[in-house]
């Protein structure tokens, strides 16, 4: 299994930079992905030198995003439970519409306006 994915969607919030330590920044953003009915609004994190890809977008614009799926097993200081976190890490961020245009006319998913790719084949999800 690949650790590639893409999302395409709608910006719906940019949130502001964090500095978390002195060596560590992250600055985190919205996606609202087309399902069916029912959209789903995903939170992305992007790491480092990556946050400033969201400076040239804004809420609104439709992007194509490809991110790692990241996770981590973790020990709860207030009780010793045993938790697990997973981020979503942008690392690529490109305006929709220039994907679409470079594309072409063959493209199979080209009237579509959202969509979420898991690996190389149709059946391969995260989990």
């Amino acid at each position: 299994m690949t650790n590639r994915y893409e999302a395409t969607g709608e910006i719906r919030a940019i949130m502001d930079t964090q500095q978390v330590t002195d060596s560590f920044r992250k600055r985190e953003f919205a996606l609202e992905i087309e399902d069916g009915r029912y959209p789903q609004t995903v939170k992305f994190q992007l790491v480092q030198d990556k946050t400033e890809l969201l400076d040239d977008y804004e809420i609104g614009q439709q992007v194509r995003v490809q991110f790692n799926l990241r996770g981590r097993e973790y020990t709860r200081k207030s009780d010793g439970a045993t938790d697990y976190w997973t981020n979503l890490e942008c690392w690529r961020i490109e305006n929709a519409d220039a994907v679409r245009d470079n594309a072409g006319p063959s493209e199979s998913n080209a009237g579509e306006s959202a969509s979420v790719s898991f690996g190389a084949g149709s059946d391969d999800v995260p989990f």
